[in-house]
């Protein structure tokens, strides 16, 4: 744990976000700012994404929808020079000896975009939750309440070598009428310039405030802490990463979060489990894309359950490492190797080619075990028992509780979310994968006639 996680005004250390150099358009006599300099500019950045905030919350659904449909087209029009930004920052990375989970996360692709441009399209095609009335009623004495969906005003993202994570946030953003403020890391610095300045022309071609987006990469470190203590400027702030820069974040913030988490996510085995149904989810859940949140790291194996040789062959063909307590490696098939596993491997997301396995003997240890080691995140359970299913959905708590299908399904654009900020493992205001509502507050409006309380 870094020193920063232990004082609250501490500087994040340079292994969570990097320093980045302020580019000459910031700084034009290209000389380094002090932490007054640092916080003054953050400010300034803030104070226009409060005033871009006003007229995004004002904007009519099939506005904003012009906006998104404008950044994709922008996205098609300059991926070439997207692409080239990206392979800068890949080099970058391979170079710094950066993890082959990381440099995944980092990498732009044509479908890695075209992916981006369609969970715009999806985005322009979901209703806008501006003015959803959450309740209403009209009370004895007269008076018409309604609690409405409302946006936030500003919100600012730090997140680590993530590009995709810039576009997803800033159309969210758009959609639910803030204006957003984003902190992408030098990882990926060559990339997110490159896609900030298309959202912005985006957003200016259509009439919208090209300040709605807006970054504070070219003030690093110094300026991700001076978004964190923006108090009163920044509305909500929200940390996406690995479990050391949310930490520090959670830490160190004076601006509200909302706390995404890392993912150590499960998937029991139980014993009714049908063969081919186990190997297909597996699979899938743990090979489809190592790198991310929602792929499975620990597999639960109920002891009576004999479709596990089929799982362990499957996966390890497909070269994933087994790391499996004692019980486990008694039935591992021949031909199939596997590492002995530590606690360390209970509580690991290796977002990689990585599996934990241990044997269990009745859903109770299941959820024991899920309870010990789980960040809250995903579980799942394969199983042909209607009432293990009942059980396990109500007895485990965490964010997503998946039945017999991958937990790869914890996505905002695969649950029909569009996109989503990132996956909240806290329980207040917001919890799973993060859309648009989860970006919006809610208002009372109360209207009378005349009435006063007695």
């Amino acid at each position: 744990m870094t020193e920063a996680l232990t004082h609250h005004n501490a500087a994040i250390s340079d292994a969570v976000i990097p320093e980045a150099a302020v580019p000459a358009a910031a700084n034009p006599e290209n000389t380094p700012l002090d932490a007054a300099g640092v916080e003054a500019a953050v400010h300034a950045v803030a104070d226009r994404a409060r005033k871009a905030s006003r007229p995004m919350a004002r904007a009519n659904r099939s506005w904003k929808d012009r906006g998104l449909r404008a950044i994709g087209k922008g996205l098609i029009e300059n991926k070439s020079s997207i692409l080239a930004a990206n392979a800068e920052d890949v080099r970058a990375g391979k170079a710094n000896g950066t993890s082959a989970a990381m440099l995944d996360r980092l990498t732009l692709t044509d479908a890695r975009i075209d992916g981006l441009v369609a969970a715009l399209e999806n985005l322009a095609n979901l209703p806008d939750p501006v003015g959803n009335v959450v309740r209403g009623q009209t009370l004895p004495n007269g008076l018409r309440l309604r609690q409405v969906n409302v946006p936030m005003g500003v919100v600012a993202a730090i997140y680590e070598a993530r590009p995709n994570v810039t576009v997803d946030i800033a159309g969210l953003a758009l959609k639910s009428g803030n204006a957003v403020i984003l902190r992408g890391g030098t990882a990926a610095a060559a990339t997110n310039e490159a896609l900030v300045h298309v959202l912005r022309t985006a957003l200016d071609s259509v009439g919208l405030p090209a300040d709605a987006v807006q970054t504070v990469d070219q003030y690093g470190r110094d300026g991700a802490n001076a978004l964190m203590r923006a108090r009163g400027r920044v509305d909500v702030l929200i940390p996406r990463g690995g479990r050391e820069l949310i930490q520090t974040v959670v830490t160190n913030s004076a601006v509200p979060v909302i706390e995404t988490g890392e993912g150590n996510v499960h998937i029991f085995l139980d014993e009714s489990a049908n063969e081919e149904m186990a190997v297909d989810i597996l699979l899938n859940a743990k090979t489809q894309r190592p790198s991310v949140c929602n792929t499975v790291e620990t597999l639960l194996v109920h002891s009576g359950s004999t479709v596990f040789p089929a799982v362990a062959k499957a996966l390890s063909k497909a070269g994933v490492t087994l790391h499996v307590d004692q019980r486990v490696r008694g039935i591992l098939p021949s031909g199939v190797s596997a590492e002995d596993a530590t606690d360390t491997d209970w509580g690991s997301e290796y977002m990689d080619l990585d599996l934990a396995v241990a044997m269990v003997d009745s859903l109770d240890d299941a959820v024991k075990h899920i309870r010990t080691w789980s960040t809250g995140h995903t579980e799942a359970i394969l199983t042909n028992n209607l009432a293990n299913a009942e059980r396990f959905i109500a007895e485990v708590d965490s964010a997503a509780v998946i039945v017999n299908a991958s937990t790869r399904f914890t996505d905002g654009g695969e649950l029909g979310l569009g996109a989503e900020v990132g996956i909240s493992t806290q329980k207040l205001h917001a919890r799973g994968p993060m859309g648009l509502t989860e970006l919006t507050t809610t208002k009372w409006i109360v209207q009378g006639e005349g009435q006063i309380r007695g």
